[in-house]
């Protein structure tokens, strides 16, 4: 599993993906769309494989001794390393923006236990789309960002559009007792991540087989 991530970000991870990873700082920014975050960590999988289609990853991979659903398994562990990774890095930015009193961001959630959860949520539909679609074909990252990109424009509204409903006003809110509450998306965020990532491998890897290379 380390020699199959190791390939992929060697050979595979395209440097703008890598970029991306570090764009979790954005949280720091007074006055800006968080969720705009999650959607770097939607583009580094199009990137990514966009760039592997290009330079006949595909058919590479297929000459070294490694199956499909071990293929498939690489760039999935890639991926998850990206958006964990950026999701992690944002942590102390958050801290920072508290510790230096910037206020509330007036264009939607701020990073708070809530925007963690709903972030994992964006990433959870995105790649359940993203990768089956990718590997009914094997090539098609272009129509798989299309059909994944949809849910996740609609999820990044709602991310921006909670903070601004009266009703839900605690989840922009760093009050312990609303943190606590937070928690709770959080924790479903975290298992729809990785309860879709594991239906998406799994359907990946059934449609890959059927591929011919």
């Amino acid at each position: 599993m380390t020699k199959l991530l190791y390939k992929e970000l060697r050979l595979v991870a395209h440097p703008t993906s890598i970029v991306f990873a570090f764009l979790g700082c954005l949280v720091l920014v007074p006055a800006y769309p968080y969720s705009v975050i999650f959607m770097f960590g939607c583009l580094a999988p199009y990137i990514t494989f966009l760039h592997a289609r290009e330079t006949n990853d595909a058919w590479y991979t297929a000459i070294l001794p490694v199956t499909k659903r071990e293929s498939v398994l690489g760039k999935c562990l890639l991926i998850v390393s990206i958006q964990i990774f950026q999701l992690l890095f944002s942590i102390p930015f958050a801290f920072l923006r508290n510790a230096l009193n910037i206020e509330n961001n007036p264009v939607g959630l701020d990073a708070t236990l809530a925007w963690y959860g709903l972030g994992f949520i964006v990433y959870a539909v995105f790649d359940l789309i993203f990768f089956p679609t990718f590997y009914k074909s094997g090539y098609k990252a272009g129509k798989a960002f299309i059909f994944a990109s949809v849910p996740m424009v609609a999820l990044m509204i709602v991310v921006e559009a909670v903070a601004h409903i009266p009703a839900f006003t605690w989840l922009d809110s760093y009050q312990p007792d609303h943190l606590l509450m937070q928690l709770s998306i959080l924790v479903v965020g975290i298992i729809c991540y990785a309860v879709s990532l594991s239906l998406a491998y799994h359907i990946s890897v059934k449609r890959f087989h059927r591929v011919d290379l």
